[in-house]
């Protein structure tokens, strides 16, 4: 019977899986230990077929474990409520069931020992289990059981507490150890004990066998390989967080964590073997296809970063003896190296190797093979990214600023290369004040860029090749964003460029059938909307004269464009940014665009054009101010249906929240009409929590925290401004009871601190005669203004501090007034 209900619950008709999931459901309520059995059974069924095994198996790891932290807690009581022979029969059957042929079977087995090993394992209700498993592994010649036992520990590894399993930790080290020796046969096993030994390194460290993972690394199946090279690039990630939470802890003056520095101890082991994989590649070898070569990169780059300086010395001499190499192979491979390895060390140390380098690297960027003028091209855009100091040499700029420009014609994968470079070189050699510099190193070469960027668009492969125009595209936004004053003339053509090509989308669309064809024309637009955001930023108020022609061009676009279309985010922003610069001139536009603002608005199911459309009532309201109040009922109505939605992502919900103060800002005292609504809102939102360990929730909790105040800012701020801040007087309590509760909450980020503070020095600032004197007197007041003038991370924290301690100060030297 079981079975049956089993497979129906697979069945492609929906009614008679809805009913399968039902009898379960009945099964399981009634007779929950009866349940356990069927299933453990149906697991074990050697006859059963694979399919029906693999569900049995998770409708019993289901059983006791869920995502849900109310619902799994109530699992985990109901499992640990069972008689001890109940556990015991399941333990027993599960256990048997890692023997299986069926390698399914047993991999499901394994997920269903962890389960109920975490559960049973903190309360020593298993004492037994790692050996038994470690048995498995060293006593038996069966690779099935081998290869099941040792995904057991990986998974029982990654659900309990490293501190909790450290007294096994030797058996569960001898067990991976085994599984992962040359000698064994089976490769499957060798990849199992290698993905066990990843998931176990909290608790085995202080037994680590660092030749394991290195025999490993030379292994002919690529899967044990890589996953050898994973588990080194997992160490040096783990080392790198430790060593910002060592700092934290020296700034804080805290116990500092425990860091073993395997990566350093490794390094003279590990870089022969991983500069030897680099050389693993071939001519056919897709840029896109994960492959041995590039986790060997990727491994190097984050142990250059983990070890620093003392990653040059063993890697050096290999790009020496190999960058002129006439094997191409090797020739790149000198080059991904020395590439991987300019983040981490000394700058200073650095420096003159890049100097000696620069030439070779400009002139590789003309070689035979596209594999080697990628790396390259890869390289510089490295150089230019951490090392832009290097580039300070008017010749050397020159001659890679040429070789860059010319790779833009190069094949799509050069190109795209090409394109980072130029971001990169945008980025880092920046004027310091974008309107005072009237010149830059790249002015110069800016309109020969430009001109190279829009080239490059035009050319079939990038009509082909969808990524490398959009890099082309955010290359040019890139250089526009960060270009002098001097190159605005150009910016103001390219301006007029864009919206040309954009009219020429607009007449072509119609002609479009293809759906793909019709996804990379929408594609297109957004690229072209991009760079029009970013031209509109960059030219400031100067874009006024094109404010007409660029909202034309726009609302043409959103106009004609599919709900679900990318475009219309890109028009939006664009749409934003302009608001932004042209402010009360925007007004001429707003009765045309607020239909379509609306519509996004009720987006429920798009969350990200959703989102995009909250921030543009914000820029809106702070574009026109007073001149809002005509569509502001509207836009109240939908903000708030927004929140009730149980449809729209959360992560909208923080912003909504800000929004309103936005909105409170611009209509001051016209805001009092939907003051109680608001409020009542914003308190609702501020009796969220997160439990202690779930770090998403903590984070959404802590955003919309931030939203909350957000609101508040603004409501105070445009009451004050209204002359209504008397309206807020029945919320300061509950408001000031809020803040002391972010305070006491050790999760607690700057941001907040930092919005907590404005808040306060609002509150102060609106009610200056002394009447909020008993709030402001509370200690935690002046603890957290203190704390705020002490903060080691953003400054304006500190001046908002001190500016809060101003406004606090002046109102209680006030006299005290009633409100």
């Amino acid at each position: 019977m079981i079975a049956e209900i089993l497979a129906n619950t697979l069945n492609p008709d929906q009614a008679i899986r809805e009913e399968a999931v039902h009898q379960l459901e009945t099964l399981e309520n009634e007779n929950f230990p009866a349940y356990l059995q069927y299933l453990c059974e149906e697991l074990a069924n050697e006859n059963s077929p694979s399919h029906i095994r693999t569900v049995a198996g998770i409708s019993l790891k289901n059983t006791v474990s869920a995502r849900e932290i109310a619902r799994k807690e109530q699992m985990v009581q109901r499992w640990i409520a069972l008689n001890d022979e109940t556990k015991q029969s399941v333990k027993y059957s599960i256990l048997n069931t890692l023997n299986s042929d069926d390698i399914k079977a047993g991999s499901t087995a394994a997920q269903v020992i962890a389960a109920i090993a975490a559960i049973d394992i903190p309360r020593n209700q298993w004492p037994d289990l790692i050996q038994i498993l470690l048995e498995n592994v060293t006593k038996s010649n069966k690779s099935n059981l081998k290869q099941a036992s040792l995904q057991t520990i990986g998974y029982t590894c990654e659900l309990i507490d490293p501190e909790i399993l450290a007294s096994q930790s030797n058996s569960i080290l001898t067990a991976v150890v085994n599984g992962a020796l040359k000698e064994e046969p089976s490769q499957d096993v060798r990849l199992a004990a290698i993905q066990a030994l990843t998931n176990s390194l909290e608790f085995t460290r202080a037994n680590f066998d660092q030749e394991l993972t290195i025999t490993g690394m030379k292994s002919d199946d690529e899967k044990v390989a890589l996953q050898a090279v994973e588990f080194w690039s997992t160490v040096c990630d783990e080392e790198i967080a430790l060593a910002v939470e060592l700092e934290e802890a020296q700034i804080s003056n805290i116990k500092p964590p425990i860091c073993h520095y395997f990566a350093k101890a490794a390094v003279n082991d590990l870089v022969p073997t991983l500069l030897w994989l680099l050389t693993k590649k071939g001519m056919d070898d897709e840029d896109d296809e994960w492959n041995i070569s590039m986790a060997a990169a990727t491994c190097l780059s984050l142990l250059a970063t983990c070890v620093e300086d003392d990653i040059v010395a063993p890697v050096l001499p290999f790009v020496e003896s190999n960058i002129n190499n006439t094997d191409w192979v090797y020739r790149e491979a000198a080059i991904m190296a020395f590439g991987s390895i300019l983040e981490g060390p000394n700058p200073v140390n650095l420096y003159p190797l890049v100097n000696q380098a620069l030439p070779l690297l400009v002139n590789l960027m003309k070689d035979d093979i596209t594999q080697v003028k990628d790396t390259t091209a890869w390289t510089l855009g490295r150089i230019s990214d951490v090392l832009p100091d290097t580039l300070k040499n008017e010749a050397t700029l020159q001659s890679l600023v040429t070789v860059v420009t010319e790779g833009l014609s190069d094949t799509p994968r050069v190109a795209s290369n090409c394109c980072w470079c130029l971001m990169n070189l945008a980025e880092q050699l920046e004027p310091e004040d974008l309107e005072v510099n009237e010149t830059y190193p790249l002015s110069k070469y800016f309109e020969g860029i430009i001109t190279a960027l829009l080239n490059a668009s035009q050319q079939e492969q990038a009509n082909a090749e969808i990524n490398f125009r959009a890099s082309i595209y955010e290359a040019m936004s890139s250089l526009v964003s960060h270009c002098s004053k001097d190159c605005l003339p150009i910016v103001a053509k390219l301006t007029e460029v864009t919206l040309q090509k954009l009219d020429e989308t607009i007449m072509l669309q119609n002609q479009i059938v293809n759906s793909d064809d019709r996804l990379a024309h929408h594609e297109l637009q957004a690229n072209l909307c991009s760079v029009l955001t970013s031209c509109i930023r960059r030219l400031d108020k100067e874009i006024t004269v094109m404010s007409d022609n660029i909202m034309t061009t726009l609302l043409r676009i959103i106009s004609s464009a599919s709900k679900s279309s990318t475009v219309l985010e890109d028009a939006f922003l664009a749409v934003g940014a302009l608001s932004a610069v042209i402010e009360g001139e925007f007004s001429k536009y707003i009765e045309s665009f607020v239909p379509y603002l609306n519509v996004a608005l009720q987006a429920h199911e798009e969350y990200q054009m959703c989102s995009i459309a909250v921030g543009l009532v914000g820029d809106i309201c702070r574009a026109l101010n007073e001149g809002v109040i005509p569509y502001t009922d509207e836009f109240m109505n939908h903000l708030l249906e927004d929140l009730q939605s149980s449809i729209l992502h959360r992560d909208v919900k923080p912003a909504i929240l800000s929004c309103f103060g936005d909105i409170a800002l611009a209509i001051n005292s016209n805001f009092v009409t939907y003051l109680p609504i608001v409020m009542v809102v914003l308190k609702q939102a501020s009796s969220m929590e997160a439990s202690p360990n779930d770090y998403d929730m903590i984070d959404y909790v802590n955003q919309l925290r931030e939203g909350i105040l957000e609101a508040y800012v603004g409501i105070v701020q445009g009451l004050k401004s209204g002359n209504c801040a008397g309206e807020m007087a029945a919320h300061v309590n509950d408001i000031f009871a809020f803040m002391h509760n972010i305070y006491n909450d050790v999760e607690k980020t700057e941001a907040l601190i930092r919005c907590i503070l404005g808040l306060i020095g609002d509150f102060a600032d609106a009610f200056p005669n002394g009447e909020l004197n008993p709030l402001f007197s509370e200690p935690w007041i002046s603890e957290i203004i203190r704390e705020g003038k002490k903060m080691r991370g953003s400054i304006s924290t500190k001046e908002v501090a001190k500016w809060a301690n101003q406004m606090v100060k002046r109102s209680l030297q006030a006299s005290s007034v009633s409100y």
